[in-house]
């Protein structure tokens, strides 16, 4: 199938033509809360949809208190809202390199979700709920109500994708960077990309399966902040690395990020801020302005301490 190209007057359209970095623009979250949620969602999925807004307001509140992502999730096709069956399956990930993980669990009532403990979720305590998922998830925004771009690209992508993956692709609500659509999120390793084809998804369940990440479209991984995403996609550029859990940012400065390898290894990278030419809107309607981006400028290797041989 034919992939269709962003049109050119859409924000999508221009952030492709002209070449936006992708580098350091995924959502920061170590902790994601994905909940299903039939039927349509509006521009504002948590408190427009079928879901109850209060309850909507209040898990977005308890999740952007402590850090942890919430996302509406929807199995791709028709979108019925269907009173037959009130079960609702939810997943939670935990992102850190080292300490990722992913469960499932099934709520009917999903005012039970606010008797999670928030605070332990964001630290990577799942305290047994559910049952692990062994099969990663890509999560790709269908959010139309909030940009078209979302729900042209993102829908057309998700039924290119239709009968492979099964299980393993849902729709979700708006994962920030529509201007960059396709956009999916990868759990439970938080990896985001943009401008997502169907070959380089099936690439990026793959390479997950086996515990690699793909570098091609990739935004940056949510475990970190912004400059820090940049930074860790930068050297693992540099020195050609693809172990998913291999590189951890261990100081996330303003300007001056470290990142260090498993084996020891240790790198600073300066990592600037810079304005872009020419404005562009950052979604479709929005008036023109001029996106920034990170750009990791220098790589420098930092020495080693020599192991201690009693150690």
């Amino acid at each position: 199938m034919h992939h269709t190209a962003a049109e050119p007057a859409t924000c999508a359209g221009m952030s492709d033509a002209f070449a936006e970095p992708l580098a350091g623009t995924a959502a920061v979250a170590r902790s994601w809360l994905c909940l299903e949620q039939r039927g349509p969602w509006g521009h504002n999925a948590l408190v427009q949809s079928h879901l109850d807004p209060e309850l909507g307001r209040a898990l977005s509140a308890r999740g952007e208190a402590h850090g942890v992502r919430v996302q509406l999730i929807r199995h791709p096709g028709r979108h019925a809202d269907t009173a037959n069956d009130p079960r609702r399956r939810v997943f939670l990930a935990h992102t850190e390199p080292g300490t990722s993980w992913l469960r499932e669990t099934t709520v009917t009532d999903p005012a039970d979700l606010l008797d999670l403990d928030f605070a332990r979720l964001a630290a990577g305590h799942h305290d047994d709920r559910g049952h692990p998922v062994t099969d990663p998830l890509l999560l790709v925004c269908t959010n139309g109500r909030r940009d078209r771009c979302c729900a042209l690209l993102g829908r057309e992508l998700v039924n290119e994708l239709s009968g492979r993956h099964d299980g393993s692709i849902w729709e979700c609500s708006h994962l920030g960077g529509h201007r960059f659509a396709p956009a999916a999120v990868l759990l439970p390793s938080g990896y985001t990309y943009g401008r997502l084809t169907a070959q380089t998804a099936d690439a990026v369940l793959s390479c997950a399966a086996a515990g690699k990440v793909v570098l091609d479209n990739c935004r940056g991984r949510s475990s970190w902040n912004r400059p820090g995403q940049t930074a860790e996609l930068a050297v693992r550029e540099h020195i050609g690395e693809y172990l998913v859990d291999a590189l951890r940012v261990t100081i996330e400065a303003t300007d001056r990020i470290e990142v260090a390898h498993q084996d020891g290894r240790r790198w600073q990278v300066a990592v600037r801020q810079r304005e872009l030419d020419p404005p562009r809107p950052s979604s479709c309607g929005k008036a023109a302005i001029r996106p920034t981006a990170f750009i990791a400028e220098t790589i420098n290797g930092l020495r080693v301490p020599p192991r201690n041989p009693s150690q």
